[in-house]
């Protein structure tokens, strides 16, 4: 149960500013060195827009939490391969969802949209694994 937990908190989080970041460089916005002001910007931005990540975010990161789930009761899969593959799904869930946003397209917007899911996919299957180690270390130490 903490898995879901985990990944409910962290994906729409860590995935909504991936795809702030990337949907301002998508833009052009970041073609020359910010200012702070600009990067103020881009907060206040994402503070205003968090809710929504959240909003839209949750059920994506549950199915993917639930692919982790499945995959960590596979015993033949470690926890490395477990986070790659878990990254590897969400790299293409998110490229499906947002690769076709705006008029660019190539390998520079499908990588960026992809890390959009793998990058929260795997912090969030790497915490998961910390966490559960943890919780085994604590009951064979009771």
């Amino acid at each position: 149960m903490k898995r879901y937990l985990i990944f409910a908190a962290l994906v729409p989080l860590f995935g909504g500013f991936w795809l702030l970041l990337t949907t301002t460089v998508m833009a052009g916005y970041w073609s020359h060195p910010p200012s702070l002001a600009e990067t103020e910007k881009v907060i206040a931005v994402f503070a205003t827009t968090l809710q929504f990540s959240y909003l839209f975010g949750i059920l994506p990161a549950l199915m993917i939490a639930a692919v982790d789930d499945i995959l960590f009761h596979v015993k033949r899969i470690g926890w490395a391969v477990r986070m790659l593959i878990v990254g590897v799904i969400a790299f293409f869930a998110a490229e499906l969802i947002y690769g076709s946003r705006g008029p660019d397209s190539g390998a520079v917007q499908f990588v960026l949209y992809g890390l959009v899911g793998f990058i929260p996919a795997m912090i969030s299957s790497w915490l998961a694994h910390r966490v559960e180690t943890q919780a085994v270390e604590t009951k064979a130490a009771a």
